[in-house]
């Protein structure tokens, strides 16, 4: 059976050099990701690009370059160069949307200052339906699927809207490595590196300017988990950051907080919990407990979900696929050691009765 393969023309209008070269990248850099990750061939001179493969991938292909000329679009007098990064979000959109053969709802995009963010895959785009339309969503899954910066674009989105009065991000501050009190500075110096994440998604979205102004008057708050005891948080937007690492009270804590007219997002990667071993993880224990109530709404992202460079889904598969064989292992070894007492005491039992029937004799 051979695979029917298809030429498409594509024409770039207008016809510019300067973004003609930034759509090709550094050395045609991002041609060849476009040709490797979609596997087409694409010739261009010019604006004239000719892309040959299957129907379904030279389509792709073909309307990956035009969405991508479009990024390249003068701004303030300038041509942006196209970002390998945003080549690669392009291409996972229209990889995950192939997938799921369904369109992302054009309804979802997340308006904030610096323009739109929008979900890169199905799962993304539930992720962010939830968190409109639960009081307290659960984002859960590996680095970089998105899951913090989602939430974060959602609450600028809200306070812009003014659906809520103020936005207030937390974190647990746990001691990975370092003892805080080793490190240097005050509590709040302390705790900052800890909560930098956060920041630098908000500086992003509205700039390091309004952010600041925004913290001075109080309708930004960054904060640790431990600063939350105490409170109700009313007309807010509250998202809680890497929440595998919080105790089941401080989960519990931190839920009891959320008041009237605010919204709550709890993030978090149960394979990466850095608590004692005897301690349960506060987000794991949320889980089985809540996952029932209908105002909460659970989101589970997987390797395929990842946002970043590619190798990072494939750092995620392969420490998931080392974590199955270590537990397959630990299975067999628990069955054979199970095997090896049944068999013991079929042995104890045959020689204890041997021996009741020596002394009977």
């Amino acid at each position: 059976m051979t695979t029917k393969v298809t030429t498409m023309n594509l024409y770039l209008e207008p016809s510019d050099t300067r973004r003609l070269s930034s759509l090709c990248g550094p050395f045609d850099d991002n041609i060849k990701q476009l040709e490797r990750r979609l596997g087409v061939e694409i010739i261009h001179k010019n604006n004239h690009f000719t892309i040959v493969g299957i129907p379904k991938s030279a389509l792709n292909a073909n309307n990956l370059l035009k969405q991508l000329y479009i990024e390249t679009q003068p701004m303030r007098g300038s041509t942006p160069d196209l970002e390998p990064d945003t080549v690669h979000l392009a291409i996972q959109e229209a990889i995950a949307i192939e997938a799921d053969n369904t369109d992302t709802d054009s309804d979802l995009h997340i308006k904030t200052k610096r323009g739109v963010i929008k979900p890169r895959n199905p799962n993304q785009s539930t992720y962010v339906a939830n968190i409109t339309r639960h009081d307290i969503s659960f984002g859960i899954g590996p680095a970089g699927t998105g899951k913090t910066y989602l939430a974060v674009a959602t609450a600028v989105d809200a306070l812009e809207r003014q659906e809520v009065r103020r936005i207030l991000l937390t974190r647990p501050a746990v001691e990975a490595g370092e003892k805080l009190g080793f490190l240097p500075g005050d509590l709040s110096q302390k705790v900052d590196p800890y909560l930098r994440p956060l920041y630098d998604a908000l500086f992003e979205m509205m700039g390091f300017e309004r952010v600041e102004k925004l913290i001075e008057r109080n309708v930004i708050e960054v904060a640790p988990l431990a600063y939350m005891r105490g409170r109700t948080l009313n007309d807010a937007f509250i998202i809680l950051d890497e929440s595998q690492n919080t105790t089941v009270e401080q989960m519990k804590m931190f839920l009891t907080r959320i008041g009237f007219n605010s919204r709550a997002v709890i993030t978090g990667d149960i394979t990466q919990i850095d608590l004692p071993r005897s301690q349960k993880s506060g987000l794991r224990h949320a889980i089985e407990v809540l996952s029932e109530v209908p105002e909460i709404s659970f989101n589970f992202f997987i390797a395929q979900d990842v946002v970043r460079h590619p190798v990072v889904a494939r750092i995620v598969e392969a420490y998931e696929a080392f974590d199955q064989q270590q537990n397959r292992e630990k299975e067999a070894k628990q069955q054979a050691y199970l095997a090896r007492q049944a068999s013991a005491d079929i042995n104890n039992t045959i020689a204890t009765e041997f021996n009741h029937q020596d002394k009977q004799a």
